[in-house]
């Protein structure tokens, strides 16, 4: 059953409220290992001017942000019939990668938006973070 944020109790209309940014997958952009320096060092260049546009913008603040391991890097967790185990590789099979994240305080999802278009030409994924308590 899906519950929506607001049905389970929370309010999602704060003035400044934190915002998910996942970098899913290369979009156009070709994997980090198939590039050539330059458009590593071009890509770096576009990840170093979001952190700036964030940094410059009113009402925003950047909370946080990581690169992550490729998806045979990972541990996943299932929990089943109440036992829970452990295997190594991503939650599940997919072509899509998860290349990193970032968490913003922002005014509202247009500002977010409007700053991920600085960023590589990954496919993105926003989500506000629900304030818990």
């Amino acid at each position: 059953m899906v519950v929506s944020a607001m049905a389970a109790g929370f309010d999602l209309r704060g003035s400044v409220m934190k915002y998910f940014v996942l970098l899913a997958n290369y979009g156009e952009m070709k994997p980090w290992e198939e590039q050539t320096p330059e458009e590593q060092e071009a890509d770096m260049g576009k990840l170093m001017a979001f952190d700036e546009a964030c940094n410059a913008a009113d009402g925003v603040q950047l909370l946080g942000g990581e690169a992550l391991g490729d998806g045979s890097t990972a541990t996943t967790l299932r929990t089943r019939g109440g036992e829970v185990t452990v295997t190594d590789g991503p939650f599940a099979e997919a072509a899509e990668q998860i290349g990193g994240y970032y968490v913003i305080d922002a005014p509202d999802l247009d500002t977010v938006t409007s700053l991920c278009k600085v960023l590589p030409a990954y496919d993105i994924e926003i989500r506000p973070v629900l304030e818990m308590g």
